[in-house]
């Protein structure tokens, strides 16, 4: 169990819908347009308004990327009306997570948003991570990234009571991943390949109606701490761990205060303590259904989670044009 947080009990859950509901609906604008620079432009500068309009003083953790490389929502940009007074929040957020499935108005582009009391979040790096994920109910241990795939994969199977060719993974459609879905084919796994957004992928694995058991492969730090601090909510275990390609990532990781290049990362490390996690859907996904157009309204669709209460919020929301 999590201790609620008195911190954050004066951000209320509802307004991280707003200000998730906010960047979707700016970049459902631009869904199928081809031009993901300017979906993402429009995502960030309609979640700035939104943040900077609640009672807080925030401090964005994981953003944009730092400062010379973003110009608004930047690692470490102070966010928030109550800047110097109000309660001191961490923020990590992906305005628009799945540029390229929103450019070209493919399934689960999400604007997510995951907020903790001052040091709650891990500050990762703008580098990759490797990563495995799956949902609750599952005795603690059951995964591990010092074990291969298919070492994983039976350990999962046992626990469900199911071989391994009836496990569905869940991985990123990219060139690094040849060797890792070889051996889950090899198990005679089902493997859901995905364009982008590793975010919705990871959650994915606790519903049961996505049919996805386990997430595997490597994919961007940051969303990992987004992922991580949805499953905190929602239960579930995650590990990761972050990769170097070179000695200006390990400097940039030492930057941010990460010691340990080596750290194998569990989900309370990566996510400590109370936190909330807010999505809002831009397209149609296995999580939740994008932003609609009608004659004089828009709707939304939004999830909303605590990890102190275990609640899950599903908001739909209608507004005005």
């Amino acid at each position: 169990m999590t201790t609620a947080s008195k911190v954050l009990d004066r951000v209320l859950v509802l307004e991280m819908v707003r200000v998730t509901e906010a960047a979707a609906i700016a970049a459902s604008k631009l869904v199928g347009r081809g031009d993901e620079k300017a979906a993402d432009a429009a995502a960030v500068e309609a979640m700035r308004e939104a943040l900077n309009e609640l009672y807080m003083d925030g401090t964005v953790v994981i953003g944009e990327g730092e400062r010379d490389e973003a110009p608004m929502l930047f690692i470490g940009e102070k966010v928030g009306s109550a800047i110097g007074r109000g309660p001191k929040i961490d923020i990590a957020l992906d305005p628009l997570e799945g540029t390229t499935i929103c450019a070209t108005a493919g399934p689960n582009s999400l604007a997510v948003l995951a907020i903790a009391e001052e040091g709650g979040l891990l500050n990762a790096p703008d580098v990759y991570m490797e990563k495995i994920a799956i949902g609750p109910g599952y005795p603690e241990g059951l995964i591990d990234l010092d074990r291969t795939p298919t070492e994983n994969v039976t350990a999962l199977a046992a626990a469900k009571g199911v071989h391994p060719s009836d496990i569905i993974a869940c991985v990123l459609d990219r060139p690094r991943h040849e060797k890792l879905i070889a051996e889950l084919r090899a198990l005679g796994c089902g493997i859901m390949l995905i364009g982008d957004g590793d975010v919705a992928g990871v959650i994915a694995t606790t519903n049961p109606e996505t049919t996805i058991d386990i997430y595997l492969g490597s994919g961007g730090a940051p969303e990992g701490v987004l992922a991580a601090a949805a499953l905190r909510c929602v239960g579930g275990q995650f590990k990761g761990r972050l990769i170097f390609r070179n000695d200006d990532e390990r400097a940039r990781a030492a930057k941010w205060g990460v010691v340990d290049l080596d750290k194998q990362y569990d989900l309370t490390e990566l996510a400590k303590g109370d936190c909330i996690f807010a999505a809002t859907g831009v397209t149609d996904g296995s999580l939740l259904a994008g932003v609609k157009r009608k004659a004089t309204v828009m709707t939304t669709e939004s999830v909303v989670m605590r990890a102190s209460s275990g609640t899950v919020r599903w908001v739909k929301g209608e507004h005005r044009i």
